[in-house]
């Protein structure tokens, strides 16, 4: 099974920029979790024209042009019966922002939950910035939750914070800014001594250089100066099953680059 997690920063946008097409005809994911839409399901209704393989959910914010999530399964790959899209989060107020998309199904007798989320970035004030704390905290205990049910998570997306120094060009000039705060990095801290891996981290532990955002406008992807904010996250028992995770850094049509991660069945 291959999910793959990609911020596009617009729907609308990557796939005016002729990007989205050539992608799923490489990659052919079984999962694609999509952050930052901007788009309302109405406004993107000829991609299931242009892309007929592929059964979409979305979870749009109320605001126009603004955040958002989807997630894109494999028709063919799914009983679309035995598969359930929900949002938000039952300890959260109503996510008018889009910021949670959840996938249910079985394969083989055991329940999945696919999880893509666009984390808040909580630069705007100060009040923005304790609701991402707040959101972190809630997001952990409903995950923890899902997985003390039975369920095999494996949750992805905009984290919007780098977790360790090795996760961003330039630590010294950016600790204690909002993305490498240390509140936000002790929440990280946090997820993985609650047995949940950050794959990639696990599988590279001493790789550098590897990032997934780039600031535009200084047109930092030339000379790599960015920052690891996109994740993959499965439970420690699960670990074993991942086959491969990889950033493709080469994919153009966002600030941000996908994320693959593959995972054998081992059911």
């Amino acid at each position: 099974m291959k999910i793959i997690s990609w911020n596009v920063n617009g729907l609308r946008a990557v796939e005016r920029k002729e990007m989205l097409g050539p992608f799923l005809r490489e990659h052919q994911p079984d999962i694609l979790c999509i952050q930052e839409i901007k788009a309302k399901p109405e406004q993107v209704v000829n991609l299931d024209e242009i892309y007929p393989a592929y059964t979409k959910f979305y979870h749009a914010a109320e605001k126009p042009g603004y955040a958002g999530v989807a997630i894109w399964i494999k028709t063919s790959a799914f009983d679309l019966q035995a598969s359930h899209f929900s949002t938000g989060m039952p300890n959260n107020p109503v996510d008018n922002e889009g910021r949670i998309g959840r996938l249910d199904f079985e394969k083989d007798g055991q329940e999945y939950s696919v999880l893509g989320i666009y984390f808040p970035n909580g630069g705007k004030s100060e009040t923005a910035w304790e609701e991402k704390l707040v959101f972190y905290d809630r997001f952990l205990k409903y995950v923890n939750q899902l997985r003390d049910q039975g369920r095999t998570v494996i949750w992805c997306g905009d984290i919007n914070c780098a977790h360790n120094p090795i996760d961003l060009a330039r630590p010294k000039d950016n600790d204690g800014k909002i993305g490498f705060h240390p509140r936000e990095r002790a929440w990280l801290d946090n997820v993985t001594t609650q047995n949940w891996v950050d794959v990639w981290r696990q599988t590279n532990p001493d790789t550098p250089d590897v990032y997934s955002w780039w600031h535009l406008i200084s047109k930092s992807r030339s000379r790599n100066v960015g920052w690891r904010i996109d994740y993959f996250f499965v439970d420690q028992d699960f670990f074993p099953e991942v086959k491969n995770i990889e950033y493709l850094n080469d994919q153009m049509g966002s600030d941000h680059c996908p994320v693959v991660l593959e995972v054998q069945n081992r059911y």
